[in-house]
């Protein structure tokens, strides 16, 4: 089978990585590409904004699969376009791709079939919006509607920290993603990731995962679109995983296909495990970056046919089989992000840190120049390693992040702590 991988970042090499090992591939193409999956994958130029580009390259390809990384291009249609056309493609439709398009759809999705999720108000206009807040207090929580690439999020510790949010998103911070502002209340407990394949009615759960997702050590500084992840996510119990599945993952299938919008492909469940048990703080419709890199290191099962089960409906009666191992990844982003940095300056050592048979190194934000790969992005590389423990795991990851030389890089260094306390105080 011939797969096209649309994409850029360390999910798409992940996935591309993962794709290349099945014996089911016969040629893999990438669009755009990184520096990375050109060692995998031809990578070639197409405006994915022009479906019928898209449509034409499937079809003079003989492209059996497409599968889409990122949420823009879902949110866009792109699913459709390709669909339409009888296009196997992995991902939802534009209307089903509201569960991240828009965080007022997604909660009042919640509140119409009880869905366990914090309170909240919408809000078209800055003043009730202001109102609201001074009325709830603080903690709380003020998330731009749309789109905003990670960055439309802000937990609130102060009023006035509240205030400038909600007047930030109405004075264009992050442009039509602002429109509208959902506020919420602030849920107090662990995060955790929760994945599921869904086919439209079948919803497969697979691994969990969890991330950090600021920028300095000991969760200190601002948000960014992740700095590492690991897998499987202590706090995720058996039992939890069941009731995220009863209480959050089904009703929300169900409730989407009786709207007539069905989901196809995966539904990323952002969670806060509280004392009344798993509660969703939002809904992505691809995988995350960096989970997907811990996942698709310890999925053993061949994940083109989990792909394309998903895609054409046939996830019934499909078995994921999962490594026992602990994966673990850690981002090495360029100094100054998530605020401006520079672009251009050689990473080199990637060969060496990408020796042991437990690591693998997804490049994210890289380029390839001859022999030479330069960072030309925020987050650039993603060190992932396997361990028999969440201990083991980054200690792999971090001895291949300390033989790669890259002067203009940083990461940080505890990435895991939480997992890695439990291993010591159970252990």
């Amino acid at each position: 089978m011939n797969i096209l991988v649309i994409g850029s970042g360390g999910r798409e090499h992940a996935l591309c990585w993962a794709i290349a090992r099945s014996p089911r591939l016969s040629k893999l193409y990438c669009t755009p590409g990184n520096g990375g999956i050109t060692a995998i994958a031809d990578c070639i130029a197409l405006d994915v904004g022009d479906h019928d580009a898209v449509i034409r390259f499937a079809r003079e390809n003989d492209i059996g699969l497409v599968v889409v990384g990122p949420e823009a291009p879902l949110v866009d249609g792109l699913a459709d376009s390709l669909d339409s056309t009888g296009i196997a493609v992995f991902g939802p439709s534009g209307a089903a791709a509201q569960l991240e398009g828009s965080k007022g759809f997604t909660k009042d999705l919640c509140a119409a079939h009880n869905i366990p999720t914090a309170a909240y108000a919408r809000f078209t206009e800055a003043t009730p919006a202001l109102a609201y807040v001074r009325e709830r207090g603080v903690p709380i929580v003020i998330k731009a509607d749309g789109l905003a690439a990670g960055k439309g999020v802000t937990v609130a510790e102060t009023l006035p920290q509240a205030l400038e949010a909600v007047e930030a998103c109405f004075a264009g911070t992050f442009g039509d993603a602002g429109a509208e502002v959902v506020v919420e209340d602030c849920m107090i407990g662990e995060e955790a990731s929760f994945f599921a394949l869904v086919d439209g009615e079948t919803a497969l759960p697979m691994a969990t995962a969890q991330d950090h997702k600021r920028v300095g050590d000991g969760d200190q500084g601002p948000n960014t679109g992740g700095m590492g992840a690991y897998s499987p996510a202590p706090v995720m119990t058996p039992a939890l995983c069941q009731r995220t599945m009863d209480e959050i993952i089904v009703p929300t299938v169900r409730a989407m296909a009786e709207a007539g919008t069905p989901y196809k492909g995966v539904l990323y469940a952002g969670l806060m495990i509280t004392d009344e048990g798993p509660q969703l703080i939002e809904y992505n419709v691809r995988f995350g970056d960096p989970e997907c890199q811990v996942l698709m290191l310890r999925l053993a099962s061949d994940v083109v046919d989990a792909l394309e089960a998903t895609a054409k409906g046939t996830l019934a009666g499909v078995e994921l089989v999962w490594r026992d191992e602990a994966a673990l990844t850690v981002v090495m982003a360029a100094r100054g992000y998530p605020g401006s940095y520079d672009k251009g300056s050689r990473i080199c050592g990637l060969e060496d840190a990408a020796e042991p048979d437990n690591v693998e190194v997804f490049h994210a934000g890289t380029e390839r120049r001859g022999d030479e790969i330069v960072a030309i992005g925020g987050r650039v590389l993603n060190v992932t390693a396997l361990g028999e423990t969440v201990g083991k795991a980054q200690a792999a990851a971090y001895g291949a992040v300390d033989a790669i030389d890259w002067s203009g890089g940083f990461c940080r260094r505890d990435i895991g702590y939480r997992a890695i306390a439990r291993e010591m105080q159970d252990g």
